[in-house]
């Protein structure tokens, strides 16, 4: 299980609310699954995996509203079972299959007024990537997040492991100031998936670091 939660800026409680969703996502999967793992072979989990992680990130929501009121924060959750990931996904931080060959697909859906505008026409990908573009304040609203209103709607899927690659969570802090090429560079030209963190890390901070900056990078051994 892999959690990236990205406090919402200049929200108060931003930091307690990132904090609450890992945790509550976290520990509600592993009790469920904990009786799944270890029980008779014939024996089926109650739940899916999707409902599973459904229900965990709706109970992460509750918390955040009642812990940290006015606040919160993005959700990007994998759950690998054998070849098999299931994401719960709010907000605009993002999952990614990273392949041998250097494609790069990204695998949620930005929940940000950005994105929202680029789907309704008034913005194109061109412009979106301009740095002016960037910089205008609605660059980090988001129509969607983890403790803000009252019926919270999840995107959770299903998508196979990307065959002999690598699979990437990160917050917009990495994706929105580092470009494809750069990301799957740091991956490759690392010897360690820890060192291609941290070049990641490195390669934000160096475009201007103009936000927190998470990523985990998944690989499967074997």
């Amino acid at each position: 299980l892999y959690i990236v939660a990205d406090g919402m800026g200049g929200h108060q409680y931003g930091e307690v609310a990132s904090n609450a969703a890992v945790r509550i996502i976290a520990g509600q999967i592993l009790r469920k699954f904990h009786s799944y793992l270890f029980a008779l072979p014939t024996q089926q989990p109650e739940e899916s995996l999707q409902e599973m992680m459904e229900s965990a990130v709706k109970e992460a929501h509750r918390t955040v509203q009642k812990d940290a009121p006015g606040s919160g924060t993005t959700l990007t959750a994998a759950l690998i079972l054998g070849q098999q990931v299931t994401i719960g996904h709010v907000g605009d931080s993002r999952a990614y299959s990273i392949f041998p060959a250097g494609r790069v697909e990204q695998l949620t859906h930005d929940h940000s007024l950005v994105k929202r505008l680029e789907e309704l026409g008034h913005l194109n990908k061109e412009e979106d990537a301009d740095p002016r573009v960037q910089t205008l304040q609605h660059r980090n609203v988001l129509i969607r997040a983890l403790g803000q209103g009252d019926n919270l709607e999840v995107d959770i899927f299903t998508v196979p492991f990307p065959k002999n690659g690598t699979l990437m969570l990160c917050s917009d802090g990495l994706w929105g100031v580092v470009g494809e090429h750069e990301l799957t560079r740091a991956l490759f030209d690392a010897p360690t998936l820890e060192r291609a963190c941290q070049n990641m890390v490195s390669a934000a901070n160096m475009a201007g670091g103009p936000d927190n900056i998470s990523v985990i990078l998944v690989q499967m051994i074997g």
